[in-house]
């Protein structure tokens, strides 16, 4: 089969396409024909040698996808040889023709939604969801700003909180993506790019402050989103790229919190939690994946590069098939 390789860490070039042999299933596990895998910022940190944990090589990228059961092994009792999948968590990798992986970790694929849909669902509705109501706690009649709500995670984190009952606001950076968070059921949208564009979100609030400030750049946003907080209002840390100076104070008057998080800390009790209203939301059509950019298996260079560029549109794939 075909595959993305890595032998050293470094460039997105050191990605490099090369055949493999198809990996068989153990007990428990099952071999998903990979149509589109998900490609996530976590793994060009990987790729790159930068991230805390790191794989032997060489090694197959990815984690996410969906496709069509090839295989299965013993004990498999839930899912059978043709059905639609997505998966999330391939001990093997994603950014190939086939990847194994536990039969927990793959789920039906509706089909109203596509592979490339599916292959945007594990790890940035995972983390929308688990930052929302795990970590932030988040109820019906809350108000959540996400900064920079237009990405694979933003997209998700709008339409879960949404159905949940919150009032949601979100930037986008591009005339297109406040239009389009609109579209995915934003109450209100804000371009970051503006002078007074926090001065907008508080008055959008009756002055209140918001509830929950979900961030998926903190370097740069962290210190004021604490001056957005209502009292007792939740910032939760989902990404950062660097350092960045805060004022204590800026919590204290507010009873506020700064949470961080890492999908990857979840126990197996909120990983059953997560699947389950994941996989009622995607039955339901209440949530719907948005793809921005898809590339082919052969580019994983070029789609590691889009990933790390400001502005984007929904979630980014590679389609194999």
């Amino acid at each position: 089969m075909k595959a993305i390789v890595v032998k050293e860490f470094g460039a997105p070039e050191v990605m490099q396409i090369a055949e493999i042999p198809v990996p068989k299933p153990g007990p428990g596990q099952v071999v998903v024909r990979v149509h589109a895998s998900g490609v996530n910022p976590v793994e060009t940190y990987i790729r790159a040698g930068t991230y805390a944990k790191l794989p032997a090589l060489p090694c197959t990228p990815g984690g996410d996808g969906a496709g069509v059961v090839g295989q299965i092994g013993e004990n498999v009792k839930a899912l059978s040889v043709g059905d639609r999948v997505w998966f999330s968590g391939a001990p093997g990798g994603s950014y190939a023709e086939y990847a194994v992986c536990a039969e927990s970790q793959a789920h039906p694929l509706p089909e109203r939604l596509s592979f490339a849909q599916g292959a945007a669902i594990g790890i940035p509705y995972a983390t929308a969801y688990r930052a929302l109501f795990h970590r932030a706690n988040a109820v019906p009649g809350e108000t959540v700003f996400i900064h920079g709500a237009t990405g694979g995670v933003g997209s998700a984190a709008v339409q879960l909180a949404r159905a949940r009952g919150l009032t949601v606001m979100g930037t986008g950076g591009s005339g297109q993506g406040r239009k389009s968070l609109l579209e995915n059921g934003a109450h209100h949208v804000f371009d970051h790019h503006a002078e007074n564009y926090l001065g907008d979100v508080m008055k959008a609030t009756g002055g209140k402050g918001v509830d929950v400030i979900l961030e998926m750049l903190a370097n740069v946003n962290l210190a004021k989103d604490l001056t957005l907080l209502a009292k007792h209002g939740r910032v939760i840390v989902i990404g950062s790229r660097g350092k960045i100076e805060i004022d204590p104070r800026d919590t204290m008057a507010r009873d506020a919190d700064i949470r961080g998080m890492v999908t990857g800390n979840a126990s197996e009790e909120e990983r059953q939690s997560i699947h389950m209203a994941l996989c009622a939301g995607f039955e339901n059509g209440t949530l719907r994946p948005v793809v921005g950019r898809e590339f082919p298996l052969a580019d994983a260079a070029q789609a590691h590069k889009a990933v790390m560029e400001p502005g984007a549109l929904g979630k980014i794939v590679l389609i194999s098939a």
